[in-house]
C-alpha cells in the first residue's frame, strides 16, 4: 500500500472522530445537567471529574505521539486511538452532566466552560493531525497538544463549591472596576489626549472637544463617587459571602447565584459612566449612565439585604452606600442642571 492510501485510510477514522468530539462538545456548551433525586456527593464528583480530565490528557498525549513521526498508525491503529479518544471524551462530558444545578449555576457555567476548553483543545488536536502531511510533528501540532495539557490543568484551579465559584466571580468584577476607577483618575490628573496628540494639535487647540472645562471636573468628583461606591459595594459583598456565604441548602445556593448574576451588571455600568466622562462631556449621556449605575446599585444593594450573606450588623453599610448613591446622584443632577 502507498503512503498515500495509509495517510487516507487513517485518516478516515480520525475525521469521524473529529465530527464525534465537536457534537459532544457543542451538547456540553447548550446541555443541561441531569438533576436527579439520588443523593449526588461533591466531593466524589471532584474525584471522578478529575480522573476523567487526566485520561482525556493521556489519550490525547497518545494520540499526538504517534503522529509525531513515521511510521503512520495503521487504520486499525487509528481506529483504537479514535475510540480511545472518544471514550475518554463521553466520559468527562457524562461527568460534567452530573453536575445539578442545585449546586450552583455559579459553579457549573466554570466547570462547563473547562470541559468545553478540553473539548475545544481535542477538536484543534485533531484537526491539526488530519490536515497536515502526517509525516513530522508539526508546531501547530505541538502548540495543540499543549492546549489540550493547559485545559485540562485548570481543573485542579476551579472553585470546589458554589461558595468559592461565587468569590472568584466577585473578585474579577472588582478587578474590572478598579481598572475603571484607576484610569479616571489617571486620565484626570493629565491631559486626557496628551499621549495621542502631537505638540501642534495641542497648541493650537481651541475648542473643548480634547480637554475638560471647570464644569466638567465638578461634575466628573459625584461621579467618581458613584464609582467608588460600586468597588465598595463590591468589596462588601466579598467579605459577606467569604464570611456567611452557605451552600448546605438549595436555598442559599440559589442566593449566592442571584448575588453573582446581578453583580455583573456593576462593571459594564461603570464602563458606560467613565466612557461619557471623556472630552466632550456629553452632559445628558453622563445624566443617563449615572442614573443607570446608581440603579443597578441599589438593585444589588436590595437583594443583598435580603439574603443570608446580610447579618444584621451588614445593614449599616448597606444603608450607608444606599446613602452614598443617593447624594452623588443629587449632586449630579444639580450640577447638570446648574449648567444648562
Amino acid at each position: 500500500m502507498s503512503a498515500d492510501n495509509s495517510c487516507a485510510d487513517v485518516s478516515v477514522p480520525l475525521r469521524n472522530l473529529l465530527n464525534s468530539v465537536q457534537c459532544v462538545r457543542d451538547r456540553v456548551k447548550d446541555g443541561e445537567s441531569n438533576e436527579s433525586n439520588g443523593v449526588f456527593n461533591l466531593s466524589n464528583f471532584w474525584d471522578t471529574l478529575m480522573q476523567a480530565v487526566k485520561a482525556a490528557s493521556q489519550e490525547a498525549t497518545k494520540l499526538s505521539l504517534a503522529f509525531s513521526k513515521p511510521p503512520l498508525p495503521t487504520q486499525e491503529d487509528g481506529e483504537k486511538f479514535a475510540e480511545s479518544i472518544q471514550k475518554s471524551v463521553l466520559a468527562l462530558s457524562t461527568v460534567y452532566y452530573w453536575l445539578p444545578k442545585s449546586h450552583g449555576i455559579t459553579l457549573r457555567r466554570l466547570v462547563r466552560d473547562a470541559t468545553a476548553e478540553v473539548l475545544d483543545g481535542i477538536v484543534q488536536l485533531v484537526d491539526v493531525i488530519v490536515s497536515s502531511p502526517l509525516q513530522s510533528l508539526s508546531q501547530e501540532q505541538l502548540q495543540s497538544t499543549g492546549g489540550v495539557w493547559s485545559a485540562c490543568d485548570q481543573f485542579a484551579h476551579l472553585p470546589r463549591d458554589n461558595r468559592a465559584a461565587v468569590l472568584g466571580v466577585l473578585a474579577s468584577y472588582i478587578g474590572v472596576v478598579k481598572d475603571a476607577i484607576e484610569e479616571m483618575e489617571q486620565a484626570e490628573s493629565q491631559d486626557p489626549f496628551s499621549d495621542v496628540l502631537d505638540d501642534e494639535d495641542q497648541d493650537s487647540r481651541g475648542n473643548q472637544d480634547t480637554y475638560w472645562s471647570e464644569e466638567d471636573r465638578q461634575l466628573m468628583a459625584p461621579c467618581q463617587g458613584l464609582m467608588k461606591a460600586s468597588a465598595a459595594c463590591l468589596r462588601k459583598l466579598l467579605s459577606a459571602v467569604k464570611a456567611n456565604g452557605n451552600v448546605s441548602m438549595p436555598e442559599t445556593v440559589a442566593q449566592l447565584d442571584d448575588l453573582a448574576d446581578i453583580s455583573k451588571e456593576i462593571s459594564p455600568s461603570v464602563d458606560d459612566l467613565v466612557l461619557s466622562l471623556y472630552p466632550p462631556m456629553d452632559y445628558s449621556g453622563v445624566d443617563q449612565n449615572a442614573c443607570k449605575l446608581t440603579l443597578v446599585l441599589k438593585k444589588v444593594l436590595d437583594i443583598i439585604r435580603v439574603s443570608h450573606v446580610c447579618l444584621e450588623a451588614d445593614l449599616n453599610w448597606v444603608q450607608f452606600l444606599n446613602g452614598a448613591l443617593d447624594h452623588n446622584l443629587q449632586k449630579i443632577k444639580a450640577l447638570i442642571q446648574g449648567s444648562s
